[in-house]
């Protein structure tokens, strides 16, 4: 769940003051749908909203647990609830195991509601951050970005250096986990949240492939901006799906665009004097993905191209190309498919095998 999304959500459970109870998954063993960060909240009414599983044994559990937390008050309480197999298959383990769930007060003024307001301001600037807690001691929370610390604290200068550490793998991994670090009081277990802007997918040609690409991206919870010259083709009865659409040089348009390790970049005009100058502006940058649209024939021209303008073999490797998943794409449909997937793939750091992504053979 994003940051901006968890604080909007607290500041509507929050509005009449007073506290609500959030329930938070940190781990689990087997294969959940529901991933480590995943959330439900308790108001004081015992309404309830979001959850950590998907229904069933564990999420009524949590509930309990957080209605006790409301009426008695006290610390937070890190429930560990072992499943048999029945159990398990009903929240979508195929096994039985376990899950870990933190079940906590949250006020108006608490230091989680300020981590998450944090988080939340740095999202809004298209960075991404972890905040850390320990399960110890929830009651502290420490925000990091790629940058360091922002917000925060653990509640030891020691541990915060430490967290502080530790933080760059969770960010490059880009999933919340449980990292243990060793102290002169013995091993803390510190849960790492990772948070993230919406996948932004900036593409390059109002073609039918991009028609397509958006409607996918939008599904998939990804924010899209589409740039073209052409103005009787960027419309937005062509392009309703777009959250923006820029009209002209694709190449000046990019500049007003933050380039950072949350967008991906997608050529699909088919036409090098839109691409390449694109691809001088952006090599050199911070995005995260740069995918271009044509066979292998094309592919080492452009690429001949900007190792003569003096682009290193680094630069130039950062182009996928052929781009897209190889799903036996015929369609535009079916290509703009393959090149979602591929946009998932890519942020999930899936299907590399052998250190990359199977492509299409023919785009």
């Amino acid at each position: 769940m994003a940051a901006l999304t968890i604080r909007e959500q607290l500041d509507s459970l929050l509005r009449n003051g007073g506290s609500v109870s959030m329930a938070t998954l940190v781990a689990a063993t087997g294969s959940t749908p529901k991933k480590a960060g995943a959330k439900m909240w308790v108001d004081p009414s015992g309404a309830i909203a979001g959850t950590v599983t998907i229904g069933g044994c564990v999420d009524a559990r949590v509930i309990e647990a957080a209605e006790s937390l409301g009426r008695e008050g006290g610390r937070a309480r890190l429930l560990d609830l072992s499943l048999d197999d029945a159990e398990a298959w009903e929240i979508g383990l195929t096994c039985g195991g376990s899950v870990e769930v933190l079940v906590e007060a949250v006020g108006a003024e608490s230091a989680v509601r300020s981590a998450y307001e944090a988080a939340a301001g740095e999202i809004a600037q298209s960075r991404r951050v972890v905040i850390a807690m320990r399960l110890d001691e929830p009651r502290h929370r420490l925000v990091l970005g790629d940058a360091g610390v922002i917000a925060g604290s653990l509640g030891s200068p020691d541990l915060d250096r430490d967290a502080a550490r530790a933080a760059p793998a969770v960010l490059d991994g880009r999933v919340s986990r449980v990292e243990p670090i060793e102290t002169p009081g013995g091993i803390r277990r510190v849960f790492f949240e990772y948070l993230a802007p919406p996948r932004l997918v900036v593409i390059v040609g109002a073609v039918e492939v991009a028609r397509s690409l958006v409607t996918f991206a939008r599904e998939l919870g990804m924010r899209t901006i589409v740039l073209d010259p052409r103005d009787r083709l960027l419309t937005t009865e062509r392009f309703p799906d777009a959250d923006e659409l820029r009209v002209g040089m694709p190449s000046q348009l990019v500049r007003a665009i933050p380039m950072s390790a949350t967008v991906s970049l997608v050529l699909v005009a088919h036409d090098v004097k839109f691409e390449l100058p694109v691809l001088r502006e952006v090599l050199r940058s911070d995005v995260g993905y740069i995918g271009l649209l044509g066979g292998r024939k094309r592919r080492e021209a452009i690429r001949g191209a900007l190792a003569e303008e003096g682009f290193t073999e680094r630069e130039i490797a950062r182009i996928h190309a052929p781009i897209g998943l190889d799903i036996g794409a015929r369609s535009t449909a079916e290509i703009a498919l393959a090149v979602a997937a591929e946009l998932v793939s890519e942020e999930r750091g899936a299907g590399r095998a052998d250190g990359a992504v199977r492509r299409t053979s023919g785009m």
